[in-house]
């Protein structure tokens, strides 16, 4: 006889999704399945109950009357480049894309990048500060071949799926410009990643249209997503997103490609900047951004009437191009709120949605939110409302991941 596999639930008391009324939500087997206006006479305290005669295993854990958010996604992520967790590494090397792409790989195999445990330890810090899902570039070149993408899988199991991924296969050291890095491109994405990157057609490769046909043909035959990123600003910038824009019609890849960074956009001119963003929303074309200090601010309203998706990443994190990072996605929602001058109450609760339900489609969901058939990715501060949050960026009191409690008081569990 074939036994029936036992259900787990859990209910999340006393919660305040998106600060509004209190709720209980109940959640079986990582998905949320019901949310239950808060009965005061609901039992209270966390606690297991004695599994059914079925096996059915249900949890009771207490929200405190806590705000809640759905799990952070963090859009752009590198965490295979990280020496966090080991001493101190100074910053050295050119102040330049080029000059960082030498200084890393001159110096990445002496700190053991990329290792399991950097990565692991990069995994962990994002989980604690309330990221349950990422998409994160990992480099594929001439001198480690498609490892890094092993790497970053064995850390993630370490983790036993708290924290969700999908992995872009990255060119960090160019595409054209290294014979073979085309064919490692080519393995990756018939190994499962499901993206492709690339970098400065122009001013990496000199080649914007060979690199964006190639990259297009390798993710055309695989059914792979594109995500590259394009540092270039001003109209050589805008000119390859146009590039990008036509491949991405002509392939038939839309919602499926994304421009990271793509300083360019911030920099142009009201009625350039309209049209390129009109093109990109028609085409599915997404953005990333890191909420860089010193560059343009996105059109955020812009993008968003145009319907172009906007994802926020941490980018790199104490690797060898910068020493900053804290894997704190919300507080970087405070950085983004700040650089784009957003004041208003719906303001600060778009920025607090950019960087969790709206990034769904960044990570390969439908969903990701606080309703009922979303996975159950939760977050509680202590936060009087969604601006509060956006504005303090307070300790994540309490995490779930799959309605499974991964972080609880700032520390991690798992």
């Amino acid at each position: 006889m074939t036994s029936t596999p036992s259900t787990t639930t859990t209910v999340l008391q006393d919660v305040r999704p998106w600060g509004g009324s209190a709720v209980d939500l109940v959640i079986t087997d990582g998905t949320i399945t019901a949310v239950e206006p808060r009965s005061t006479t609901a039992r209270h305290g966390d606690g297991a109950t004695p599994p059914s005669a079925d096996g059915a295993v249900s949890t009771v854990v207490d929200g405190r009357g806590l705000l809640a958010l759905p799990g952070l996604v963090n859009a752009h992520a590198h965490v295979d480049k990280s020496w966090w967790g080991k001493p101190w590494v100074s910053y050295g090397g050119e102040a330049t894309t080029q000059g960082r792409i030498a200084h890393e790989r001159a110096h990445r195999d002496e700190l053991g990048i990329p290792g399991t445990d950097v990565t692991l330890h990069v995994l962990r810090e994002l989980l604690r500060h309330g990221t349950t899902a990422i998409r994160t570039h990992v480099d594929v070149d001439l001198g480690i071949g498609t490892r890094g993408i092993d790497v970053v899988r064995e850390a993630l199991a370490e983790l036993d799926g708290a924290v969700s991924a999908e992995i872009v296969a990255f060119p960090q050291d160019g595409v054209l410009r290294r014979p073979g890095v085309i064919d490692l491109l080519d393995q990756a994405a018939a190994a499962g990643a499901e993206h492709i990157g690339g970098l400065d057609p122009a001013s990496i490769d000199r080649d914007p249209v060979g690199q964006l046909d190639a990259l297009f043909d390798v993710a055309g035959r695989h059914g792979v997503g594109v995500d590259l990123h394009l540092h270039d600003g001003g109209a050589l910038g805008a000119f390859q997103i146009e590039l990008i824009v036509e491949r991405t019609l002509r392939t038939g890849l839309q919602g499926k490609v994304n421009v990271a960074h793509g300083f360019a956009v911030g920099e142009l001119a009201p009625s350039q900047q309209r049209d390129l963003v009109a093109a990109m929303g028609e085409a599915g074309v997404t953005m990333t951004t890191v909420a860089p200090i010193g560059a343009a601010p996105l059109p955020l309203a812009l993008l968003a009437e145009h319907g172009v998706a906007v994802g926020l990443g941490t980018d790199g994190i104490r690797d060898l191009w910068s020493p900053y990072g804290t894997g704190d996605l919300l507080a970087l929602t405070t950085r983004l709120a700040q650089l784009a001058r957003l004041r208003y109450d719906e303001e600060l609760v778009g920025a607090a949605r950019l960087a969790t339900s709206g990034a769904a489609s960044f990570v390969g969901r439908e969903v990701h939110d606080l309703v009922v058939g979303a996975p159950a990715d939760v977050v509680l501060v202590d936060a009087e409302n969604v601006p509060d949050a956006v504005v303090r960026a307070p300790r994540r009191e309490l995490v779930l991941s799959g309605g499974r409690v991964v972080v609880r008081d700032g520390e991690v569990l798992v």
